[in-house]
């Protein structure tokens, strides 16, 4: 009997070694890995460059408080800030950590910087924000808040794509607005870029901040080092984690200068945000994405992956739709998938699910065309045999 609390609905797969695009279980079977840890792996499993500069600095310091200065943590910051629109950033941990900070980061600009005492954050149907209670209060999806009342006020949620309700929702207390750019958990849906220069107008017009969630859709992923970069749209706050730090727990929030008064000294902290070892995976990471273009190799491998799927998939009944930006690509069934991901599972093509009927795809920025090709043929095959299943009559 296992010690730890059952949260996790686990595939029946015990993972031990990966490297690139392959992962190995413990039996010795080789998978195609298009899950990517849930976008995490960018450079793929055990990247040599990150691996060496976290050894490199296992044997120099580990950890010593954020209350002295940590020359690892400028460097990634400057990285970060060189390669993007912030001017200033704040490491944490995870994710929703990220959200949390950036949440904090809006609520305390309002009301200590400017002076107006905002607090609301506007959110949208379906997304997906973390699982702290804030967060995911802040999440448009009623199950993930099943058991945990009360929550805490400050956070509505509307249609997305809805520009009229968005600004409806506008009133006196709203501080800002939070999206993703791709509603990876609800669906991997991408947000039109007329709607979002609505956002940006609208939050100009108003004095709201513009944050966007960039945890799935940061790092290369969509096929530029961040969504927002295909939009032409600059948010005041936007958040990263899993692909930052190549599989090392990283989180970090991202602002414009104007908001640095709203975090002085002591309006927040985390003990173990940015240390050394930490800091030296995400500089890695970057410094590696940059170096081998990355964001480039995953546009074009997305779209190649699209055309194929297109290609394989358009002709059958039990598909309806193939979106998504970059390598975050979503496969709309349907029906259910979780039977059809577990077949692959078996075929060994790792993949996850997007909601009940999407199939979501994650591969290595660096993924190959031969990798796509395998893929590609696995889910179609899957998916053929499944149509034909359900054509013959009982």
């Amino acid at each position: 009997m296992s010690s730890l609390f059952p949260t996790y609905a686990r595939y029946p797969i015990t993972l031990v070694k990966g490297k690139g695009s392959r992962l190995w279980d413990d039996q010795g079977k080789e998978y195609l890995d298009f899950m990517g840890g849930l976008a995490v792996t960018g450079l793929g499993h055990a990247p040599d460059e990150v691996k060496d500069a976290i050894v490199a600095q296992l044997g120099e310091l580990w950890h010593m408080s954020n209350l002295f200065s940590n020359p690892n943590q400028e460097k990634a910051a400057k990285l970060l800030v060189d390669n993007s629109g912030a001017d200033a950033v704040f490491f944490c941990n995870s994710g929703a950590e990220a959200n949390e900070a950036a949440i904090k980061l809006a609520r305390r600009y309002h009301q200590k910087v400017l002076g107006n005492g905002r607090y609301e954050v506007i959110t949208f149907n379906q997304s997906f924000h973390g699982r702290t209670i804030a967060t995911l209060t802040a999440t448009g999806q009623d199950k993930v808040k099943e058991g945990f009342l009360p929550l805490p006020e400050g956070f509505v949620h509307v249609p997305l794509h809805d520009l009229p309700a968005l600004e409806a929702a506008v009133n006196d207390r709203t501080a800002a607005i939070m999206l993703e750019l791709v509603q990876a958990e609800g669906g991997v849906i991408v947000v039109d870029p007329g709607f979002l220069r609505g956002v940006r107008e609208l939050c100009d017009r108003h004095g709201l901040l513009l944050i966007l969630d960039e945890i799935q859709t940061g790092m290369g992923r969509t096929g530029k080092l961040f969504a927002h970069q295909h939009y032409g749209v600059e948010p005041d706050i936007f958040t990263l984690a899993k692909g930052i730090g190549s599989g090392f727990p990283v989180g970090a929030m991202l602002g414009k200068a104007k908001l640095v008064p709203a975090f002085v000294a002591g309006a927040h902290a985390s003990t173990f945000g940015g240390t050394p070892i930490a800091m030296a995976a995400v500089a890695a990471t970057i410094e590696t994405m940059l170096k081998l273009d990355a964001p480039g190799r995953a546009a074009e491998a997305g779209e190649y992956l699209m055309g194929k799927l297109e290609e394989a998939l358009g002709g059958l009944p039990n598909v309806t739709e193939i979106r998504g930006k970059g390598l975050l690509v979503g496969i709309q069934c349907t029906g259910p998938v979780a039977d059809l991901v577990a077949e692959l599972h078996r075929r060994g093509l790792l993949v996850v699910t997007a909601g009940p009927t999407v199939i979501r795809l994650l591969p290595s920025l660096l993924v190959t065309h031969e990798d796509i090709d395998q893929a590609v043929s696995l889910i179609a095959a899957v998916l053929t045999e499944q149509a034909a299943a359900k054509t013959v009559t009982p």
